[in-house]
């Protein structure tokens, strides 16, 4: 199991004595960067914010840089340094631009980085965390799914730790005996269901980004409330958890929980089946990966079952939902395959919320990108750069030309 390797047993020093955890943060405005800064700024005296980092929402940066005061704030899109150098002028926090600058923020000194930046562009600040032996509050899944095996073997090699943040690996972590791996018989991850769980398939051909970004339960990004809507997300999860947790796809199930109660579950071979339960509020477990091995507060809704009364579960619909079945299919084949299908399907999902394609092109894309590239695994992380810049070539011209054939939609409002 990754998240603990090279560390069994490793209580950090802030953890012993009381003293502030010095936190980088990277991707602090989007949906969980967001919500480790609430959690931090309810926290002050447990955490020195060392970095903070943000591709193109500087306003956003700008506010939280001059309220936490880190000693680096780094804006991805090199059009906004300007600003943020302006803003941030006599504040005590420098300020920094660009794609390298990124992975500089990752290998300040932080005890803990939380790894937050949405998509493949969180690979290589990730890495470099890991590489100095970082404690990585990992949010970001495409770093496992576009180079799983490389990762590991990094964490491996440089004594580094994972936990994960996602709630459904999160729950996994908490209940897994990594002790007693041999009595693990399989893990279940929920889903929501997303919000056409009980769509019929016509009508899933006309919804728009708008409702496809209205997920039922969580407030997630645009990117990735569209792929819980197809299901992408969880087949993605699929091979996350496959890497956290070292576990074949044959021991990997996803069961429907629309009530998003039970985050996830480990069944054992003794009939038990633990399992996490708490209120869909993303903070839960970004709390846990900021303080683990102890608890912190944190400001969630407490769950009333009584108040609830009913869970219900249900197996996926793969004849309306095949990205799991593309996920799936992808993790079997391994190598190049899941860096393909995460670089196809986020030019895809940015064709649909562009208005470009259909909501049911976004897996076909996928599956035509992945028909046409080979599959031979990377050796190294330029390989998995070459890889994504090629998937992302031939997704786009797919699109392109699925584009062609239907009238453009509208984007969403902002």
């Amino acid at each position: 199991m990754v998240t603990t390797v090279g560390r069994e047993g490793l209580v950090p020093t802030a953890a012993r004595d009381g003293a502030s955890t010095r936190l980088t943060i990277l991707g602090s405005t989007g949906s969980v960067g967001c919500s480790t800064v609430d959690l931090v700024t309810r926290n002050p005296r447990a955490f020195v914010v060392e970095a903070l980092t943000a591709f193109d929402r500087v306003d956003r940066l700008i506010d939280q840089a001059l309220r936490l005061r880190p000693r680096l704030a780094v804006i991805a899109n090199p059009a906004h340094y300007a600003r943020l150098k302006e803003a941030l002028a006599g504040s005590g926090v420098e300020a920094a631009a660009g794609p390298s600058a990124l992975v500089e923020a990752a290998e300040r000194p932080a005890e803990r980085v939380m790894s937050a930046i949405v998509g493949a562009a969180g690979l290589a600040p990730t890495l470099a965390a890991v590489r100095r032996g970082a404690i990585v509050a990992l949010a970001n899944k495409e770093c496992l799914v576009c180079a799983g095996e490389l990762l590991t073997a990094e964490v491996a090699r440089c004594g580094a730790t994972l936990l994960p943040v996602d709630s459904e690996h999160s729950a996994i972590f908490q209940v897994f005996e990594s002790q007693q791996r041999e009595a693990v018989e399989r893990i279940i991850l929920t889903a929501s269901g997303g919000p056409f769980r009980e769509l019929g398939l016509a009508a899933m051909a006309e919804v728009t980004p708008g409702q496809a970004i209205a997920h039922p339960n969580w407030d997630m990004g645009a990117k990735i409330s569209v792929d819980s809507a197809t299901m992408m997300n969880k087949g993605l999860e699929v091979i996350e958890a496959h890497h956290l947790f070292a576990l074949p796809d044959s021991q990997i199930d996803v069961l429907v929980h629309p009530q998003s109660v039970v985050h996830s579950l480990v069944a054992y071979v003794d009939g038990s089946v633990l399992a996490q339960l708490g209120t869909p509020d993303m903070r839960t477990p970004i709390a846990y990966a900021l303080s683990w091995p102890r608890r912190m507060a944190a400001p969630s809704a407490r769950l009333d079952l009584a108040q609830i009364a009913k869970l219900t579960f249900e197996v996926p619909d793969q004849e309306r939902f095949p990205a799991l079945r593309v996920a799936r299919e992808a993790l079997q084949t391994g190598g190049a395959a899941p860096t393909i299908l995460n670089a196809a399907n986020e030019i895809a999902v940015r064709g649909f919320l562009a208005g470009e394609i259909g909501f049911l092109d976004i897996v076909p894309v996928v599956e035509e990108t992945l028909a046409r590239l080979p599959s031979d695994a990377p050796a190294s992380l330029d390989e998995v750069g070459a890889i994504d810049e090629a998937a992302r070539r031939i997704a786009a011209e797919v699109m392109e030309r699925r584009a062609a054939r239907r009238p453009a939609r509208a984007a969403p409002s902002a």
